[in-house]
C-alpha cells in the first residue's frame, strides 16, 4: 500500500512561525501543544516546496551565506512530533518516523528506483535522482544530477546545474544550529568518492577530482603560483582540486596527512557538460 498522507498546514505568518519555533526550543514541553507542532509543520512543508531554506545563497558576488538557525531548529524539532510507522511502497516497506517525497511527476523530477528522498527535502524541476539519498531540509538545484549511491545530507545546499558523481558524500549538518551546512555552488562538478562534511563551501562551477575528502579543517592548498596559498573549508569558484598530502610532525615522526590541492581554473572553453577526465587532463592530470 502507497503512502497516501497528505500535508496540509494551516496558513501560518512566518514571523509567528519563528516565534513559536523559539519559544519550543527553549521549552520542549510546549512540542505537546497543537499551535506549535502547526508551527514545525507549517516549515517542514515550506522546506519540501522549496518555500523557504536552511540556508540563503548571498545577494551580492562574494557576499556570505545566510544560515537560518530557527529553521534547523524546527527540523530538530519535527523529529519529536513524528511517531513511528511502517510504510510499504511497493516491494519496498520502511519503518520510520519520517514520510517520503512523493509526486515527483508533478515536481518535474526523475527519480530511479530505489532513490529515496525524505519529506522535507526539496527537489526542484529537472533534478535527476539516481538510486541515492536525499535527507530532510535539504535543497537541491535545478537540473542537478545525483548519481548512483550518492548521499545529500540533512540541510545541504547544492545549486543549479551540479552534478554528484556515483558514491559522493555530501555530510548532514543539523547541530549546532549556527553551523553552515554543506554547500555546492551552480554548476560544480563532484568527482565520484568525494566526501565533503561539516559545512564545507565548494564555489560555482569547481572541479573537484575523485576521492577528494574536505572537512571544515581540511587545508586546500593553491598551487598554481609561486606560494602556496591556503583556504580552509571553501573551494574557490572554478577551481580544479585533486587529492594530495602533506607532511605533519607527530610525536612519533613526520607522516603525510591528507589534504587538497587547487592545481589550475576550469577552462572558459570547458563547458559545464565537460566529464571530469576532460577537465582534469588540462593539467596532465588523472585521478
Amino acid at each position: 500500500m502507497e503512502n497516501t498522507e497528505t500535508h496540509h498546514s494551516p496558513v501560518l505568518d512566518r514571523f509567528a512561525a519563528q516565534e513559536a519555533i523559539e519559544e519550543a526550543w527553549n521549552d520542549r514541553t510546549l512540542l505537546d501543544q497543537p499551535e506549535t507542532k502547526a508551527a514545525i509543520e507549517h516549515v517542514i512543508e515550506d522546506l519540501d516546496k522549496g518555500k523557504l531554506r536552511v540556508a540563503e545563497p548571498p545577494t551580492e558576488e562574494g557576499g556570505d551565506w545566510k544560515i537560518n538557525e530557527w529553521v534547523k531548529k524546527a527540523v530538530i524539532l519535527y523529529f519529536p512530533i513524528r511517531q513511528m510507522a511502517t510504510h510499504e511502497i511497493g516491494p519496498f516497506e520502511y519503518h520510520d518516523k519520517m514520510l517520503l517525497k512523493t509526486d515527483y511527476a508533478g515536481q518535474k523530477v526523475r527519480v530511479v528506483p530505489p532513490a529515496v528522498a525524505r519529506y522535507g527535502a526539496y527537489l526542484a524541476p529537472g533534478v535527476i535522482l539516481m538510486p541515492s539519498y536525499t535527507n530532510i531540509g535539504a535543497y537541491v538545484g535545478e537540473g542537478t544530477m545525483v548519481d548512483t549511491w550518492a548521499t545529500v545530507g540533512s540541510c545541504a545546499q547544492v545549486g543549479k546545474h551540479v552534478h554528484l558523481s556515483g558514491g559522493v558524500g555530501l555530510g548532514g549538518v543539523l547541530e549546532p544550529v549556527q553551523a553552515q551546512p554543506v554547500i555546492i555552488e551552480d554548476g560544480a562538478f563532484i568527482g565520484s568518492r568525494c566526501i565533503l562534511v561539516e559545512g564545507c563551501r565548494i564555489g560555482k562551477e569547481a572541479v573537484i577530482g575523485a576521492g577528494v575528502t574536505i572537512t571544515g579543517s581540511t587545508k586546500i592548498i593553491d598551487v598554481t603560483g609561486p606560494e602556496p596559498k591556503e583556504y580552509r573549508g571553501y573551494v574557490p569558484p572554478r577551481s580544479v582540486v585533486i587529492p594530495g598530502t602533506i607532511p605533519k610532525q607527530f610525536p612519533a615522526g613526520e607522516y603525510q596527512v591528507p589534504c587538497a590541492l587547487i592545481i589550475g581554473q576550469r577552462k572558459p572553453s570547458t563547458d559545464l557538460k565537460t566529464s571530469l577526465n576532460d577537465a582534469l587532463r588540462d593539467f596532465g592530470v588523472s585521478v
